[in-house]
This record gives C-alpha cells, structure tokens and sequence, in this order.
C-alpha cells in the first residue's frame, strides 16, 4: 500500500508564526500523499473577543451558538486556512485548502443534546467520509488542507474538532492507504508532569491511560487528542503519533519521537 501521512498541527502552533513557518518548511518536504488537518482556536477566540463573542468550553470543546458558528467558519475556513495554503504554495507544496463541506468531504451530525448543548458541533462518522473526492485529489498531486470544519448536508457548517477530522481521515482512508496519524503540537509529547516539558509519556495503552485520567494527570486539551486516537487504532489505523511539530521530519521516517498511542 501506499503510504499516506494524515497530519494535524495544533492552533498554537498556528499563533506562533516562526514555529508555523518551520513547521510548513517540514511539512511541505515530506514526499508523497499527505493531508494537513489544522486547527486555530486562539486566533477564533482572540478575534471573536474583538467582535464581542466570548467563547466557551467544557472539556477542552468548545461550545458553538449562532454568532460562534459563524465565526469560526470566518476564521478557520477563511483566514487560517488560506494563509496556511499560501505559505505551502510558496514553499513549493500545491495545496488546496477545503471545508469538510467542500465536495462533501465530510458529512457530519449535528451532535444531539444530552448532559450539554454543544451548538453547531458534528460528529463524524469515518464511514460517511468521501474516500472518493479525496483520493481524486491525492491522485492529481494535490495536497488537501482540512480545515476544522464539516456539514450537515443541510446548508450548515458545523464545528468539528481537529483531532477528530484528522482521526476521521485517518480511519477513512486506511483502506486505502497504509496511513500514519500524527498529532503534532508545541509539546514533545503527552507529559505527566505539565510542568516538566521533559517528562513525556512514551507510550499510552488503554491500562496506563485510565490510570492517569483517574490520577487527573491529563489535561483537558489533550484528552480528545487520546480519544481519537483510540478510536483511531479500534478502527484499523495502526500508527498514532502525539508528538511536537518541531520533530515532524523525524516522524515522517517511520522513527518515533513522543508518546505512541497503542491499543
């Protein structure tokens, strides 16, 4: 099988321009068949707070009303997105930038209210992703860039978390593909100690990692990050990396730097 590399960059990466820039430079001379799935909920929440949105989150998700909704499609489907296109472009990487929305990428559900009213959130079923659009892309060259956005094939965007898009694709296109998820953020990795940058957690399965939510050594931030990966790997994706953005050359080579989500 072909090897693809689904690989997501965190928001703070995005606000840090430099980082970003070196992350790119990286990104963009990786050979073959990638996708770049990015978030940017600081530039989201930073602007929303000049347009009198204030956002809110449970659990490291954030909720999505009316105004939010708009904001972040404004913001994540617009601003980000297309800076993050045209500094690839000028590093030599045709990308293209895409919704979920877009060739009806990834169809999503409003997610239902239960304990929490979650807004304009959808859930992802990797089934539903259109393998289709997307191999057609990665076929002519091109290389997507995924915003953290999907729809309900209803005429609404719906906010989508990063991690999930990416483990969605993931997932989606293993079939396909032999993929290779990686998360790539400002940390080295998962630490035990938040404030011990080096005290990464080289490895996570589903025993050590009830044990350290119950210790309440993970932060709310990296919990989705585990949880798709979890469901990542139950749905046939072998390799899930969590790792810095400063290491992604290193994670590209079948080499590991961070914490290895296994089952």
């Amino acid at each position: 099988m072909t090897q693809l590399f689904v690989i997501k960059i965190g928001g703070n990466v995005i606000d840090h321009p430099q980082a970003l820039d070196a992350f790119l430079e990286d990104f963009a001379g990786i050979p073959g068949p990638r996708i770049l799935v990015h978030g940017g909920g600081k530039i989201a929440t930073r602007l929303g707070e000049q347009l009198g949105i204030v956002s809110q989150y449970v659990q490291g998700r954030r909720i999505t009303d009316d105004a939010t909704i708009d904001l972040v499609t404004m913001v994540y489907g617009g601003l980000v997105n297309k800076q993050v296109v045209a500094a690839l472009q000028a590093k030599g990487c045709n990308a293209i930038g895409l919704t979920g929305a877009d060739a009806g990428c990834i169809p999503a559900d409003k997610r239902p209210v239960k304990t929490i009213d979650y807004g304009w959130v959808g859930d992802i079923d990797p089934g539903k992703v259109n393998t289709g659009a997307l191999g057609a892309l990665l076929d002519a060259g091109l290389v997507p860039v995924m915003a953290p956005l999907t729809h309900d094939g209803k005429g609404h965007m719906l906010n989508t978390n990063a991690d999930t898009i990416a483990s969605a694709l993931a997932v989606a296109l293993s079939g396909s593909y032999a993929v290779r998820l990686i998360y790539c953020f400002e940390k080295k990795g998962v630490l035990e100690d938040l404030q011990n940058e080096d005290s990464v957690i080289p490895l996570i399965n589903r025993e050590n990692h009830a044990r350290l939510l119950a210790e309440g050594k993970l932060a709310d931030g990296i919990i989705p990050k585990i949880d798709n990966a979890f469901a990542a790997i139950d749905a046939g994706v072998k390799e899930v990396l969590i790792g810095d953005a400063a290491d992604l050359r290193v994670n590209v080579t079948g080499a590991v730097s961070g914490t290895l989500i296994v089952s």
